[in-house]
């Protein structure tokens, strides 16, 4: 059987928006090189029931809920997500529970012939992501999952995820993210995430923005969708906050639920309502949605890794995230001084994070994650320049944790933010967790003909 490294190795071989930068959105997503695949593969992605989800942010954690639910219910679920934390396994789960190495690398012995004979036609190499949305397909089928949770990579309309007939799309929040592939306009992003609603199917919408919600009304118009408005027909109230866990009642024409969410941020009690609203369309009972979501658990968002000081990381990416951030930083926890350990990709509003982030914290620490995109910490520490912060610079993360530790007291605050590859290194230097780390894009291409 094919060693998982290689398999590994090979499923990164190929074109990988997540890893290079500018990977071109239309003129290289088709979804007939995903419809030929799974055709050849028995299609894989049919035969379940498939929850959907798209949106700018929320839309892992929305997926979690989702799937935290159904579990709770006693459904075997598949949840398939990205990117991932620690190792590429994390993507497709079964229970939370990550595939297997043996499992990932003897389905991607089964895949690869396939996968060779759509390259070899006039269609186009299927990406990276391509080929992982089909192993997690695989990997469900193979299980027998009742439910399979699936979130969309990016966008919605070309998403490699978008082959799924679902019983419930759900639209978490739109806000400017990926603007160099899906748009600059709000409007264009919206109607990309549009892009996953299905005829006769309903779909759950978080709260939006007049514009985007007008295009997602006309969507559902044209597709003949039902269409549930979070904030409208279903709406929450905020019951209490502590640093571990937010009280939260949700209320619907259905029923009542009363959720301790250990999800912290007033933006995971949006979320919340969200699934909430999802799960009771799929039927479930109200003691399971409460008892799912008070049980969900996902990494990396406003996560408290450690204590005296505050260690907490947080997956903020773009402006808006950033924002939200530093708003439930500031009703979560108690702390003298604000430390900050920043590091981002490239190609994100680095300038619009600096904005929001700049006058909460002090000092700065600028670093950079080990992904391939990780922007140059020079050129982000420019971007504090203008404020009254005190800005260092280090050359990767475990350094950068090893000077804020140095700087704070034990009534301090440390957070690590900028990206998901930023935090999933805070985490493992935390917890002391394994990590898989990748050969570069290059590499990985020179290593296609290995296996």
């Amino acid at each position: 059987m094919m060693d998982y490294q290689v398999a590994v190795n090979w499923v990164l071989s190929f074109a990988d928006y997540e890893r290079w930068p500018g990977f071109a959105y239309a003129a290289r997503f088709d979804l007939r090189r995903m419809e030929v695949l799974l055709s050849q593969l028995g299609n894989p992605h049919l035969g379940r029931k498939t929850v959907h989800i798209a949106g700018s942010k929320g839309k892992g954690s929305t997926a979690a809920m989702i799937a935290s639910g159904l579990q709770a219910a006693d459904f075997k679920v598949g949840l398939y997500t990205s990117p991932h934390l620690h190792t590429i396994r994390e993507r497709m789960t079964l229970g939370f529970q990550p595939i297997a190495e043996n499992d990932f690398a003897r389905l991607v012995e089964r895949l690869r012939p396939k996968v060779e004979a759509v390259n070899r036609g006039s269609l186009g190499e299927l990406t990276t992501f391509e080929i992982l949305t089909a192993l997690g397909f695989l990997c469900f089928q193979e299980a027998r999952a009742d439910f399979q949770v699936v979130e969309v990579g990016l966008g919605g309309r070309l998403d490699a995820t978008n082959v799924v007939q679902p019983e419930i799309c759900v639209i978490t929040s739109i806000s400017h993210d990926h603007t160099q592939v899906l748009g600059e306009d709000l409007t264009q992003i919206a109607a990309e995430k549009a892009g996953i609603i299905k005829p006769g199917t309903l779909t759950v919408v978080a709260p939006q923005r007049p514009e985007v919600t007008q295009v997602i009304e006309e969507a559902c118009h044209r597709s003949g969708s039902q269409l549930l408005r979070v904030g409208k027909e279903v709406i929450w109230r905020e019951k209490g906050v502590d640093s571990l866990w937010q009280a939260v009642e949700i209320l619907s024409s259905q029923g009542r639920y009363e959720i301790r969410l250990p999800l912290l941020g007033e933006h995971q009690l949006e979320n919340a309502a969200t699934a909430a609203a999802a799960l009771e369309a799929l039927g479930l009972p109200s003691n399971a949605i409460t008892r799912g979501l008070a049980r969900v658990s996902w990494p990396g968002r406003l996560e408290v890794l450690a204590r005296e000081p505050w260690l907490i990381a947080d997956g903020a990416h773009n402006a808006d995230s950033a924002a939200k951030l530093v708003k439930a930083l500031k009703r979560h926890f108690r702390f003298a001084q604000a430390i900050l350990i920043f590091a981002a990709s490239g190609d994100k509003d680095i300038r619009g994070m600096v904005k929001e982030l700049a006058p909460f914290f002090d000092p700065v620490i600028i670093t950079r994650s080990r992904h391939p995109r990780a922007a140059d910490p020079l050129k982000l520490a420019r971007g504090f320049e203008n404020g009254r912060v005190q800005v260092q610079v280090t050359e990767n993360v475990e350094q950068a944790l090893a000077e804020a530790q140095a700087l704070a007291g034990k009534e301090d605050l440390i957070c690590v933010t900028g990206s998901l590859f930023v935090v999933a290194e805070a985490r493992s230097w935390a917890k002391g967790l394994p990590m898989e780390y990748y050969p570069s894009p290059e590499t990985a291409a020179l290593k296609k003909g290995e296996g």
